[in-house]
């Protein structure tokens, strides 16, 4: 009994299933064609929606390219429109210029043919001018009984027996010129051949070395946080360089004076030991004291030594301060010295005035004592100076000319100038490196045989002459004295050099026969 309830149990439960199944199948079935029917109608919605959606873009498109086109078309048309218009102003130029060019053409065309006419009656006159002159001929000879060439002839003799007359006439006031000025012409060729020598190289030694006793010295000279090399270069306005070089200082400056204080108070000073700015300060005040007394005393010594008296007591002091100035390795006040005694001696020997020969050449560097300290040449300082001192203008053309930089006046300033270049070129009174040398030497051969007819050339007396062999099929003998005019030219545009340099030209002349 109990198992059939079960059965029964089971089979209901089974016929409950398949019909829970067969319903649920149904109610699936039902929904999903409802669903199916909903998304279809959604599909149909949205096909519709896009297809006005794109009607209305294409009709948008459409639309902007019609524009578009509108737009191009009417821009298309303005250009075209003033393209004709530049066009048909082109045109009307060109109509206007031909016209132009015609009228030009006509009144060408006019102008000549008015001097076609001119011409014609130029000729016509011409030839009754000549017709005319003719007729006079022929009247004046039966005037004169003469014919053409007799009257030529007796014009011609007259002609020349005045000239000869007026010829002895000038010869005889020439050798009575040069008998007169004979010996101005024969001082001033000795003075001419003696300024040949003249050289014009300057340099400047602007550092002075200060030996050390030991290289710990330095240190007291640089002092705490450098105040005491500050000190020295404040109170003598020159650089101090200490570096490694053993146990000495090197002062630097371009003041020959102030590097002179500066190595006196630093001699001063390692003397004493006791480095400090107040010790420093005193000593530089020494110094300077002992300076200007040497400058005075050197001063003195030189226009004693020269025997140039009556001289300002200023100038006196600028001498005294060229003891301190190197030109070129050569002391300046032993160069015044030089020079004054030189163009004195020349000056006696040429009967001129040795007096103002020996000032001017004591003064003539006298600009070199304050050089470093004012703008300007040497000479322009120096000029200022004398002027300055009322010196006599004679003296201060002498000194301005030495140079070059202006004409010289009187024979005793080029016997300054020669003086000056002879105590500068002498033997060791100065240095010149042997590259600058050759390369003078070699750039004056150079300009000689870059020159039309020259065949060789030879720097001599130390460039002081160049001698040229011409080449005698090129030049002649009238010729070689406008190349050596032509050499001394482009030597005087295309170099720097001292004094004078004597152009030579010698060209071989041959004469060549047989005897048969």
């Amino acid at each position: 009994m109990f198992a059939i309830d079960i059965i029964i149990v089971i089979l209901v439960a089974v016929f409950a299933a398949v019909v829970g199944l067969f319903v649920g199948s149904v109610i699936r079935k039902a929904v999903s064609e409802k669903t199916i029917g909903n998304a279809e109608l959604k599909a149909k919605n949205l096909l519709l929606d896009a297809e006005k959606r794109a009607e209305s873009v294409r009709k948008e498109q459409i639309l902007e390219a019609k524009e578009e086109a509108h737009r191009i078309k009417k821009e298309l048309d303005e250009e075209i429109k003033e393209r004709k218009l530049e066009i048909s102003k082109s045109e009307r130029r060109l109509i206007q210029k031909e016209e132009t060019l015609d009228k030009k053409i006509e009144n060408i065309e006019k102008k000549e043919e008015g001097l076609a006419d001119k011409e014609r009656g130029l000729a016509a006159k011409e030839e009754d001018l000549q017709n005319a002159i003719e007729r006079q001929n022929d009247e004046l000879e039966k005037i004169s009984a003469l014919t053409r060439d007799e009257a030529k002839q007796i014009l011609l003799s007259n002609i020349e027996r005045d000239v000869r007359g007026e010829a002895a006439a000038l010869v005889k006031e020439i050798e009575t010129e040069a008998r007169e000025n004979g010996d101005r012409k024969a001082k001033e060729i000795i003075t001419g051949a003696i300024q040949r020598c003249a050289a014009d190289h300057v340099a400047e030694i602007t550092v002075s070395v200060v030996p050390l006793p030991s290289d710990d010295m330095k240190g007291r000279i640089i002092g705490r946080e450098g105040r005491n090399i500050r000190a020295i270069e404040s109170m003598t306005g020159i650089d101090l360089i200490i570096d490694d070089t053993p146990e000495a200082v090197v002062l630097s400056g371009f003041d020959p004076v102030k590097r002179e204080v500066a190595r006196l108070s630093l001699e001063k000073l390692i003397v004493d030991g006791r480095i400090h700015p107040s010790r420093i300060e005193e000593m530089v005040n020494k110094a300077e004291k002992e300076v200007a007394n040497v400058i005075k005393e050197a001063g003195e010594q030189a226009t004693f030594d020269t025997g140039v008296h009556n001289l300002h007591p200023e100038i006196i002091k600028l001498i005294g301060r060229l003891k301190y100035r190197t030109s070129y390795g050569q002391n300046v006040l032993k160069h015044s010295i030089e020079v004054s005694h030189l163009a004195g001696l020349m000056a006696s020997e040429l009967g001129l005035d040795p007096k103002l020969a020996k000032r001017a050449g004591l003064l003539h560097d006298i600009g070199k004592a304050v050089d470093h300290e004012r703008e300007g040449t040497h000479v322009e300082l120096g000029i200022e100076i004398l002027k300055k001192y009322k010196e006599s203008q004679a003296v201060i053309d002498s000194m301005a000319s030495h140079h070059g930089d202006y004409e010289p006046k009187t024979l005793e300033a080029i016997l300054v100038t020669a003086a000056d270049a002879l105590s500068a070129a002498r033997p060791g009174a100065r240095m010149e490196t042997l590259e600058t040398y050759i390369k003078r030497l070699q750039q004056l051969e150079e300009i000689a045989n870059t020159t039309k007819g020259v065949d060789h050339s030879y720097a001599i007396q130390a460039g002081r002459e160049i001698r040229i062999i011409a080449n005698p099929d090129e030049v002649g003998d009238k010729d070689i004295v406008f190349l050596a005019r032509d050499i001394s030219k482009k030597i005087e545009s295309e170099m720097e050099y001292p004094g004078q340099i004597k152009v030579n030209v010698l060209r071989e002349t041959r004469a060549v026969d047989y005897a048969k």
